[in-house]
């Protein structure tokens, strides 16, 4: 059959031109808008609701993180990986999900209403002529009249970010968020100080300093002046910096088209980042090359520490206030008196100092004096004493911004009680061990040192003739063995990226773990990743290895999210030593955990007490809020269960297999990650819908767990309902117990709990896990709580420490 061409007469195919150069007129119009007109508004509940630069580097938007029902007005970077956000307009307020808007009044102002009508931000520009609202390449949010005069500009409000061609005055300042994903104002600050010079300054709820540049310096020793009236900044499009007290520095891409900011960071310290062309960014300038100088950054009384690496650590006598929350420091294990007459002793942190706060300073005293000013004095904490000179006393009041470095020339002496016991200094925060092979004293003029010159001007020829071909044969050797065997067992660059993550996590080869699990002799678990081995390294460690399944067959996939998780720790996480990635093996080396999980102490013989299940409840949620809200990186566990909570020799919970979940998403479709995931009994319904997995499945499994932990049984088996239907234990234990708190019956706490309990439990504790438990169960995802809510519900309810028997009343 012969097709035929249809033909239409010319004036049907001029029309037809037309309407389709309209119809793609209107479709490029409407799908990149980069100004909104007076009287128009943007809805939250549309996505399409967006303002586009018109070179579409930057939206303006309502932006939200994760699963949460809050919402940013906000900028980005359309074309960066993670959306970076450049301004928000109510960071610290964010709105509801449904029902808020954002809209260009007739009075001239730019609104952010929550869903009850409720005004969230506004701008300043009322009344005036304000015909609309414009987002320019610059990534500058501005409105203007009719003439095209700007009468308000986002550039005049920064948050923690400044870009090329905005200017910051005095009257602006970059603040900080307060994490990772939280984008409320944080404790950091770059901003013009009374003196006109540009500073980072941590304004803390506890304390507040100035930490860059160096305040020991002062102004003209940083090479800054104080004489400017203007206080103005400005980063150009070549990637330079200026400011008017002096302040000079470059980007290390310098040049046009690449798209930087400068950003005020949640960790302290201040970043300029370069654009690269896979989306991610690059440091290419920073204020602080040593983190440990940043002011606040292990709270009150931690001292910072590089190991190689900076982390926080807390002095002997004392203990961390928060785990996972440095910001609240490390809190004495000791009372400390007012007296002035009780016996007190000294421990000697060498190269650690503590900055600010001196009560007593003395250039010329000795240490025996300066000792006895902190011993007399009630409100000295700890007193430094520096070697330079003939000795310099600092007497401390309170133990703020503490570091260890060997470039102080000096230690830190903290006050104790005389009768308190205190761990050796060593073990915290360690010591400088240099080991230096033994020199021959030489005197000068004896015959034995000329003799020893002329001997090593023969011998250094000699040396260095056999060096240089011993060199040359090494190189030769090995460029023939890697050109032999280069396509076998060679690491290649990525893997020596990743080789050492950091100083006790490395790459272990399939015959050391061989080794160590003799063969892979003792099973202690299996899992849907895998089976888990019990071995010994040679260091003597207990491990735990786990072979991964054929799920994990992407090598970059795998190292990128090994680095991950390698670089996660957390009192209630299983930590990850290293792993193994040789051929088709992919294993991954844990901690051994001792006390099994916590299944086998739910639902056997080995009973489980009320204190160690509250603890177990309370450490679980804490593991689980550091993954969804304080990782650098989201992690989702996604098969939260009783076999995946481990209890060490104190039964203090550590989840595990957290991580695995993303190392099987990234690059598989829905529904493949749906099947590798989760546990029969403990997986929220999303599932199930196929609805976009979120960190609340693992609220949901977290849910079923502690309200196992409550009933003593399983609550993911079926039943028989009242209707001769089946439903989940889960199910008609909820609907039960809500039916008797509405009842209002008074014992419904005694008809939920474990029996075996003996009516040794708390109400209130066990009243709070079952009304959290509840709330995580929902079907409606919105509806459950996040995990860090529940921690702070708990840690409410862990002061409740009453033993309730049936009998009291």
């Amino acid at each position: 059959m012969k097709l035929q061409a249809v033909t239409f007469p010319n004036n049907i195919s001029l029309l037809l031109t037309v309407l389709i150069f309209l119809f793609l007129s209107f479709q490029t119009s409407t799908s990149f808008q980069n100004f909104l007109k007076r009287g128009s508004s943007l809805s939250v509940e549309d996505s399409s609701h967006l303002l586009t630069s018109p070179d579409k580097t930057f939206t303006c938007g309502f932006y939200s993180v994760g699963d949460e029902n809050a919402y940013w007005f906000s900028v980005w970077f359309t074309s960066s990986r993670d959306r970076t956000v450049v301004w928000m307009a109510n960071r610290d307020r964010p709105a509801n999900g449904q029902g808020s808007r954002v809209s260009l009044h007739r009075n001239g102002a730019m609104v952010l209403t929550d869903v009850d009508g409720t005004v969230i931000w506004m701008t300043n520009t009322t009344p005036t002529r304000v015909d609309r609202a414009e987002l320019l390449d610059s990534g500058n949010l501005v409105l203007k009249d009719m003439e095209g005069k700007i009468l308000w500009q986002s550039f005049d409000f920064p948050t923690d970010t400044l870009l090329p061609s905005q200017y910051l005055t005095k009257n602006a300042k970059l603040i900080s968020r307060l994490g990772s994903g939280n984008f409320g104002s944080g404790y950091y600050t770059f901003y013009f100080d009374n003196d006109n010079v540009l500073r980072l300054i941590y304004d803390g709820p506890d304390t507040s300093s100035v930490y860059w540049p160096n305040p020991d310096l002062g102004a003209f020793g940083n090479e800054r002046t104080i004489y400017n009236n203007s206080r103005i900044a400005v980063l150009d499009d070549m990637g330079n910096f200026s400011s008017s007290d002096r302040l000079y520095f470059s980007a290390i891409d310098l040049g046009f088209g690449i798209k930087r900011r400068l950003t005020m960071d949640y960790d302290g310290n201040l970043r300029l980042y370069s654009l690269n062309l896979t989306g991610s960014w690059m440091i290419s300038w920073e204020a602080l090359r040593e983190k440990c100088n940043v002011h606040g950054i292990c709270g009150r009384n931690g001292i910072c520490v590089y190991t190689p690496e900076p982390k926080c650590s807390c002095p002997p006598g004392y203990e961390v206030t928060e785990p996972g929350n440095w910001n609240k420091g490390c809190k004495p294990k000791f009372n400390r008196t007012s007296s002035n007459t009780e016996k007190v002793k000294f421990i000697k942190l060498l190269h650690v100092d503590f900055y600010g706060y001196d009560l007593h300073y003395s250039e010329t005293t000795s240490m025996e004096s300066c000792m006895k000013f902190c011993s007399n004095d009630s409100q000295c904490e700890a007193f430094s004493y520096r070697l330079s000179g003939e000795g310099r006393c600092y007497t401390k009041s309170v133990l703020f911004n503490g570091k260890r470095t060997p470039n102080f020339p000096g230690s830190i002496y903290l006050k104790f009680p005389a009768n308190f016991e205190v761990s050796e200094p060593a073990s915290l925060v360690g010591t400088d061990l240099v080991c230096r092979p033994p020199v021959s004293k030489i005197m000068i003029g004896s015959s034995s040192m000329y003799e020893t010159a002329v001997k090593r001007v023969r011998w250094v020829y000699l040396y260095g003739f056999a060096i240089a071909i011993g060199a040359i044969e090494i190189i030769f050797f090995v460029s023939g063995w890697w050109f032999l065997f280069r396509k076998h067992n060679v690491p290649s660059l990525l893997e020596d990226g990743y080789r050492i993550i950091s100083s006790q996590f490395r790459r272990y080869s399939y015959a050391e773990l061989k080794k160590a699990t003799k063969n892979f002799k003792e099973e202690v678990g299996r899992g849907g990743s895998g089976a888990v081995y019990k071995g010994v390294l040679e260091d003597e460690r207990e491990v735990a290895v786990k072979r991964l399944g054929d799920i994990y067959q992407g090598e970059e996939v795998f190292w990128a999210e090994v680095s991950t998780i390698g670089k996660i720790y957390h009192m209630n996480l299983v930590r990850m030593w290293g792993f193994c990635s040789e051929d088709k093996h992919r294993l991954l080396i844990y901690e051994y955990v001792k006390n099994r999980s916590l299944d086998m102490h739910l639902f056997s013989s080995d009973f489980l007490g009320w204190k160690e299940r509250f603890k177990v409840a309370l450490g679980t949620a804490k593991g689980l809020a550091y993954l969804h809200h304080e990782c650098l990186e989201w992690v989702i566990h996604c098969d939260v269960k009783p076999e995946n909570i481990l209890l060490d020799g104190e039964f203090e919970p550590k989840i595990a297999d957290f991580g695995l979940a993303k190392l099987s998403q990234r690059g598989s479709k829905r529904s493949e990650f749906s099947r590798i995931r989760g546990t029969k009994g403990y997986m929220a319904p999303e599932w199930a819908l196929n609805l976009p997995i979120t960190a609340k499945v693992d609220v949901y499994g977290y849910g079923v767990v502690i309200l196992e932990m409550v009933k003593g049984i399983r609550l993911s088996g079926w039943v028989v309902g009242d209707g001769d239907e089946e439903e989940t234990e889960l199910k008609r234990f909820v609907r039960e117990v809500e039916t008797k708190i509405q009842c209002e019956e008074e014992s419904w706490i005694e008809d939920v709990v474990d029996p075996r309990m003996n009516g040794k439990f708390s109400k209130n504790q066990v009243a709070t896990l079952v009304r959290i438990g509840i709330s995580c169960v929902e079907g409606d995802r919105s509806k459950r709580p996040t995990m860090d809510s529940v921690v702070q519900s708990l840690l409410e309810c862990e002061a409740e420490s009453e033993v309730v028997r049936p009998d009291k009343r």
